[in-house]
């Protein structure tokens, strides 16, 4: 295969991962019943006058799958934290017994499951418009090169076959979240 047209196909499949990457990035977010130290990953706090994420200030567990556990590094840090993640707005309310910071993660309501696996089909969608694009910028690559036909069709069909797994990855991580979301 043409060497112009093995970088086209290379960059695209970068892209495609990157799309992927996100994507995984992104259902972490999403919480699905569990406990997770990922759940907090957006909490800031005030640390000698900037804001600073809560993982640079303290170790962050879960002993089992609905307690989270915060424990700072320094004690005088509790009432900040404590603070902090109550103004994340992620809904829970921790509790300070003096060492560390305890949140009792809920079980969730049928309602809030439904509405995140819309959140998660959303971030699937995007995820997909990402790999879209990408198969879009290639093609366009591949018909600018200077190239034969047959060359031309053979890389545009290797474009769509690479589009077509990783769309099918996409709906194979949503259909995984989505089982996880509504698993009680």
């Amino acid at each position: 295969m043409n060497e112009e047209i093995q970088f086209v196909l290379d960059a695209a499949q970068e892209s495609m991962n990157a799309a992927i990457a996100h994507l995984e990035r992104a259902f972490v977010k999403i919480r699905a019943g569990k406990a997770s130290p990922a759940m907090l990953s957006s909490v800031m706090v005030e640390y000698y006058g900037s804001q600073t994420p809560l993982s640079q200030v303290a170790n962050i567990n879960t002993p089992d799958g609905r307690t989270i556990s915060v424990q700072p590094w320094e004690k005088g840090m509790l009432s900040e934290i404590e603070k902090a993640i109550m103004n994340s707005n992620l809904g829970f309310n921790p509790m300070n017994n003096g060492d560390l910071i305890i949140i009792n993660v809920p079980p969730l309501t049928e309602e809030r499951r439904i509405q995140l696996t819309k959140q998660a089909k959303a971030e699937a969608e995007h995820a997909k418009v990402g790999v879209r694009s990408a198969r879009q910028d290639a093609n366009k690559d591949i018909k600018d090169l200077e190239v034969s036909e047959d060359l031309e069709k053979k890389a545009l069909v290797d474009v769509q076959e690479l589009t077509d797994k990783y769309v099918k990855k996409i709906d194979d991580f949503l259909a995984a979240k989505e089982a996880e979301i509504m698993k009680v």
